[in-house]
């Protein structure tokens, strides 16, 4: 029995959970929507909103705790950007474009929101082994796509039937044209 344990460990060692939920956050902060299995995105989900209310709370945090008079120019500086809380999201997102927007695009949109960033929508059943799949998006970035109109177009399209290659009778005009290469092509080999 699983009695109060936290977290999924999605069939993966250690290493590569974190690997994978990694690359998930990364791709989900810089596409601000990603399609995966349910599991998938509720990991995700627990990760990205831990890093956005960091980032959202980073500079008026780091600069109010930051004592003026007692520390150098550049550690203020350091500080006043963000720094400490930039490097432990850097830990698990290593693109840089994605962190700057990150601290500086997503975190300002959500200033106000007192959490809650993510959705998660359930798709259905994916073809192949019928894993749970779901689209997670980011609240605030909602670009009006209907993800049950996704759904809609991919349930109602069919697979295009298969076709039947029978072989075909040669014609005549075929017929007649490969004995007179047959010749030409015993006269070049004579040679």
């Amino acid at each position: 029995m699983r009695h109060r344990i936290a977290g999924r460990k999605l069939k993966r060692t250690a290493s590569h959970r974190r690997a994978t939920l990694s690359a998930l956050a990364t791709a989900l902060l810089r596409h601000k929507r990603i399609i995966t299995t349910v599991a998938k995105a509720k990991e995700t989900r627990l990760m990205v909103e831990k890093m956005i209310t960091r980032a959202k709370k980073a500079k008026p945090a780091d600069a109010a705790a930051a004592p003026g008079a007692g520390i150098s120019a550049r550690a203020k500086q350091f500080l006043d950007a963000g720094g400490h809380a930039r490097r432990e999201v850097g830990k698990l997102i290593k693109d840089r474009e994605v962190l700057t927007e990150l601290f500086s695009t997503i975190a300002e949109k959500v200033a106000t929101r007192p959490g809650g960033y993510t959705r998660i929508v359930k798709l259905g059943q994916r073809p192949g082994d019928g894993a749970e799949m779901a689209v997670i998006e980011l609240v605030d970035f909602n670009t009006g796509k209907e993800p049950s109109a996704k759904k809609s177009e991919s349930s109602t399209r069919k697979a295009a039937p298969k076709r039947k290659t029978a072989k075909k009778k040669p014609t005549e005009s075929a017929a007649t044209a490969a004995p007179a290469e047959k010749p030409a092509a015993e006269n070049a080999a004579s040679h």
